[in-house]
Formats: C-alpha cells, sequence, structure tokens
C-alpha cells in the first residue's frame, strides 16, 4: 500500500479539527474508518475511479443487469474536508444530512470528525446509528414535530433551532435543558434557492423571543443563519454575519451569554461554479474577524451540504430504448438545410427525474445535467440533436433536450457527474423502477491519511 504525504498545512488543519482514533488495550490506534464494515470499496494497487466504473459497467453487462448505480468518491470529500480547514480555520462543519444520506458518506464525515445537521427524527436514529455522538449532532430545523423533540431529548441530543413562539413552548414541554440557537432571516436574494420566506425571525422580533425564552426559562446560546442554497454573492455572507452581531449585542443587554454562531450553508459543491469558494472564505473570515474575533471566545458553525457531496457522486444510466425522428427536421433547424441533419435522436434511460434526477424538477440550484457517453469516441462520428428521457410513463420525465450525441445504441451507458446533492436523498419508486445502487470507493492512500492524522493526534498528546 503506499503513502500519501498530507502538507504541513493539511496535516496541522487535521490536527485541530480529528478527534481521536479509538485505542486497544496495547495503546495502538484502531482505524476509525473501516472498508470492510462501511461497504465501503478500497482501490488499491493504483486502481482509479474511472477503472471501477470501467469494471462495474463491465460487470452488469455480464450479468444482463442495467440498473442504473452511483459511484460516491470518498477521496473527493476528504480533499474538500481539508480545503475547508484551511479556508475555514475557526468554522466547524456539520454536514447537512438531508443533502445526501448515504451510510457511507455518514461515515467517512464522522472520520473527519464534522458534526451533523439533522433535520428530523429519521436523520438523528441515522446519525446515532452509524456512531455518531449526541454532542455533534445540532437539530437543524424550526418547525419541530413534538415526538421528534422527545427523541432529541431522550438521546441527548440537546442542540437545536427556533425561530418562533410557539416552538419555544414546545422546547419548553418537551425538552425544556436544551441548548437553543435563534435561528433569524437574512438577505437570500442572491441565492439560487431561497429559504428566508419559510424560515428564520426577522430581526425587529428578536427581542421579543429572547424575552419568551428567558419567562420559559430556556437556554438560547446563539444565533443561526442561511444565505440560501447556491448563493451567489459573497456579500451576502457579511451582512448577515453583521445581522447577527447585532443580535449578540441586544442578547447581552437582556442578560444572555452567546456563545456560538452558526453560519449555515449554501457553498457549491461544484468546481466550475460562478464563485469560487476561496472568494465567500475571505469574505466570511474577514467578517468574523471584525464581529467575532477569536477573543470573543465565540464558537463557529456551519451548516454545509453540497459542498461535500454534490462533485463526489457520479451517476451511471443505461439507454433501455431509443426513437429515431425524421420528421419535420427542416422545421428544426429554422430553414438551414445545409447543415441540418437528417435525424433527431431521442433515447430512454432507466433513471430520470422521478429517481436519481428528481433535482432537474426538485432543486432550483441545479436544473440541468450534461450527461456524456461512457464508450470511447471517435471525432469524426456524426452527431445528431439529442433528446434523453427518463424511463417513467411521465412526459415531465426528460433529462436533457439541448445536446447532441452520435448514434447510440441500447444498452449503451451514460455518465453524470456532480449527483450527489438532492438526488440520493429525493429519489423515489415511481412506476416501479428501482433505486440507483450506490457503491462507495476509497483510495488506499486517502485511508492511509486519514488513519495516519488520527495516530499523529494520538502521538502528540
Amino acid at each position: 500500500m503506499s503513502v500519501c504525504l498530507i502538507s504541513n498545512t493539511g496535516l496541522r488543519a487535521m490536527e485541530e479539527h480529528v478527534g481521536h482514533a479509538p485505542v486497544t488495550t496495547n495503546g495502538s490506534a484502531v482505524h476509525v474508518l473501516c472498508p470492510e464494515d462501511c461497504d465501503i470499496e478500497l482501490l488499491e494497487n493504483g486502481r482509479t475511479i474511472d477503472d471501477f466504473i470501467n469494471i462495474k459497467i463491465k460487470e452488469l453487462t455480464s450479468e444482463d443487469n442495467e440498473e442504473p448505480f452511483f459511484v460516491a468518491n470518498l477521496d473527493s470529500m476528504f480533499k474538500r474536508h481539508l480545503k475547508w480547514l484551511t479556508n475555514l480555520p475557526r468554522v466547524k462543519p456539520f454536514y447537512a444530512v438531508k443533502c445526501n444520506n448515504t451510510p457511507a458518506v455518514v461515515q467517512m464525515l464522522r472520520a473527519l470528525d464534522t458534526g451533523f445537521d439533522c433535520a428530523s427524527k429519521g436523520e438523528i436514529q441515522l446519525a446515532l446509528s452509524l456512531g455518531v455522538s449526541p454532542e455533534k449532532i445540532i437539530y437543524a430545523h424550526t418547525t419541530k414535530p413534538l415526538s421528534h423533540i422527545k427523541y432529541a431529548c431522550s438521546h441527548g441530543v440537546n442542540m437545536m433551532t427556533f425561530d418562533s413562539e410557539d416552538e419555544l413552548l414546545k422546547i419548553s414541554l418537551c425538552h425544556p435543558k436544551a441548548k437553543l440557537v435563534l435561528r433569524i432571516a437574512v438577505d437570500d436574494s442572491k441565492s439560487l434557492l431561497r429559504l428566508n420566506l419559510k424560515f428564520g425571525a426577522k430581526l425587529e422580533k428578536v427581542s421579543k423571543l429572547l424575552e419568551r425564552a428567558r419567562e420559559l426559562d430556556l437556554n438560547v446560546i446563539g444565533v443561526s443563519f442561511h444565505v440560501g442554497s447556491g448563493c451567489t454573492e459573497c456579500a451576502s455572507f457579511k451582512q448577515a454575519i453583521a445581522d447577527a452581531k447585532e443580535v449578540f449585542d441586544k442578547a447581552k443587554m437582556m442578560g444572555f451569554q452567546m456563545t456560538l454562531l452558526d453560519i449555515g450553508g449554501g457553498f457549491s459543491g461544484r468546481e466550475d461554479f460562478e464563485v469560487k469558494f476561496e472568494e465567500f472564505t475571505e469574505v466570511i473570515n474577514d467578517a468574523l474577524d471584525k464581529y467575532f474575533p477569536p477573543e470573543s471566545g465565540v464558537k463557529i458553525m456551519a451548516e454545509p451540504g453540497r459542498y461535500y457531496v454534490e462533485s463526489a457522486f457520479t451517476l451511471a444510466a443505461n439507454i433501455i430504448a431509443r426513437r429515431v425522428i425524421t420528421d419535420d427536421m427542416k422545421e428544426l433547424c429554422n430553414g438551414n438545410n445545409e447543415n441540418c441533419p437528417d435525424k433527431m435522436m431521442m433515447y430512454y434511460l432507466n433513471d430520470g427525474v422521478y429517481g436519481s434526477l428528481s433535482c432537474l424538477i426538485n432543486d432550483a440550484a441545479h436544473t440541468a445535467v450534461e450527461p456524456y457517453l461512457h464508450r470511447a469516441v471517435d471525432s469524426s462520428e456524426q452527431r445528431y440533436p439529442t433528446v434523453v428521457w427518463g424511463p417513467t410513463c411521465d412526459c415531465l420525465d426528460k433529462v436533457t433536450d439541448n445536446i447532441w450525441f452520435p448514434e447510440l445504441q441500447v444498452g449503451d451507458w451514460l455518465l453524470i457527474d456532480n449527483m450527489g446533492a438532492y438526488s440520493v436523498s429525493l429519489t423515489t419508486d415511481f412506476n416501479g423502477f428501482e433505486r440507483a445502487n450506490i457503491y462507495s470507493v476509497l483510495s488506499a492512500d486517502i485511508l492511509h491519511a486519514l488513519n495516519l492524522s488520527h495516530t499523529y493526534k494520538i502521538m502528540q498528546d
């Protein structure tokens, strides 16, 4: 097994953020992530993600099994975590489980010592069942069922958000010792998916809510906000952090000692997103240093979801049917007969918008995908205008109609990258089509680096 060398910066970052590995009776460190126990495929001897996909497609084809599947690249998550630690050293990430609840994803992030943002009893159950400590969970939903609050209380999950008097009343009845985080509404007008129409208390309502919390003898420890998913404006974070400082100041005047700021999510997981992660972090760090400097003692956390998983998942789908369209091609070409193809192709995949591609109709931050061929393509092959459909009987089940492909056959495979966010967690089995299998892979080098960082931490202690 080869050794992956971590940079000094990355290793220092891991030192600060990664907790202790379990220790045996003889003092040796136990691997914090065991692929054999997590249904994770270990890539050794130079095998790559592409190698794995090629072998898996060949294997399925030989078995007459054309079911769709995901490949989850856990190496990508590890590298993005190091990037987070390097660029946001003061901000503890609490992964948003709603974004992708694949067990291997949760186990990988647990090994990286992130916290977890859970929005329901079910997500809390999942995290706890995979070994996450209750102290590493925030119940980050402001409208919680009573039974879910009681479950959190009985299982030691104490940190939770609120934004209304009614929520305070429910919490006082079901979890009076909870550590509460007041979610405020902030400007999310520069985001692809706006959340503050539904969640968050307006600044003018803050004093009343804090007063009500005091009347109910509840412990409010901090403030949270969310600038919206797919944020495109760095200044949104700056203003939101300034708004949070205003709430901290009001709370202090009322006798509260707040110690936590949760800056939410909104970070894209795509490498080609229009605003680079480093642009956001520069603005965030400057704002934190201005309003919540280290000497303030305020702990900073965030709730990234897409950031960790969006680019880590690739979907492989099989062409199960096709149609050749030769009618009205001149109309399609707008009278440009010289370069007009003689046909248009329609392909039907075994996955679509009611399955793994539900993001196309449910996620405003992911409205288009770019399928590409698994097989090699000769540059001389003629391309045709192509429509790609999903497998169901619904005409809304369209993957894309803005692509040109060479002529393909039933049995060919298409791949789609950047499929880790709000895909797995939104999948249905409409029309009886099975959900895509998920194959999680991790390179031996990354596993070694991960466990090395834990061992190094123990040696330092």
